[in-house]
């Protein structure tokens, strides 16, 4: 199996909680309506890439969070400029507009959504780095790539775990795209998302994993009542503290890895 491509036990039916309090039909019609224009007009914009300012960016990827419903709260100090890897755990379609709030950076994608008719291209122009996941002989590239683009100065977002978690479980850390941040000599900047329901329990609603469908997820999420995204930005590992790969990812990745829910909720 690829670096890049870990499976995760989680699955819709094992996982995400039963529905809770609910929003009328025609209110959850119009939060996803607004998700959906807000990334159509993204992805118009995709081609002007770094011409536009950062704190744009980040307004617009915090307004598609909260035209799905959800509050943001953030906690932790600010994320510094520069050449930067930001590692996140990976939950939900939600965590790279909540990372893009943080600091706008290049994400990670798979290599097919290149191929995709018109958005491929638009999101190639916007910066994406693409990722063959099921070659392990592009690996070597792949590192260089991006530590190409974060000697560059760029903010580069990696989900380590390399597949979508519930939220109650996760996987570990998996440590290709920390060396990278080796060779470019830049600071790791570790993320840990949660979702919440009233911001007091733990909610696996927005959480999109195993053979769930993305319209599926974002109903679920817009149904939903009360959720809130908690982002917590921990401390930044400065560049040079860490001198291999696997001691680096274990330091970005301290949280407890409780075993996967195998029975619905």
């Amino acid at each position: 199996m690829s670096v890049w491509l870990p499976g995760a036990p989680c699955t819709p039916a094992a996982c995400v909680e039963p529905a809770g309090p609910c929003v009328a039909v025609p209110r959850a019609v119009l939060r996803l309506a607004t998700v959906v224009v807000l990334v159509l007009a993204g992805i118009v914009w995709c081609p002007l890439g770094g011409r536009l300012p950062a704190q744009w960016v980040r307004r617009w990827c915090r307004a598609i969070v909260r035209a799905a419903g959800v509050r943001v709260r953030v906690t932790g100090a600010a994320v510094p400029t520069g050449g930067l890897l930001l590692v996140a755990n990976h939950i939900s379609w939600l965590d790279i507009p909540l990372l893009g709030a943080v600091r706008p950076a290049r994400m990670l994608a798979k290599a097919e959504i290149r191929r995709w008719p018109v958005a491929g291209a638009l999101v190639a122009r916007g910066g994406v780095l693409f990722i063959e996941r099921d070659r392990l002989r592009a690996l070597p590239d792949t590192v260089a790539r991006i530590a190409g683009a974060l000697r560059a100065g760029a903010a580069v977002v990696a989900f380590p775990e390399g597949s979508t978690w519930c939220g109650r479980a996760r996987g570990r850390f998996h440590r290709a795209v920390f060396q990278a941040a080796l060779d470019a000599g830049v600071p790791v900047q570790p993320v840990r998302l949660r979702y919440l329901r009233a911001g007091r329990a733990a909610s696996t609603a927005p959480a999109f994993v195993g053979e769930d469908t993305l319209l599926a997820s974002l109903w679920r999420v817009a149904r939903a009542r009360d959720l809130v995204a908690e982002v917590e930005i921990r401390p930044l590992i400065p560049a040079g503290r860490h001198l291999d790969r696997r001691s680096l990812a274990t330091a970005a990745d301290p949280t407890p890895h409780a075993p996967a829910r195998t029975h619905a909720p």
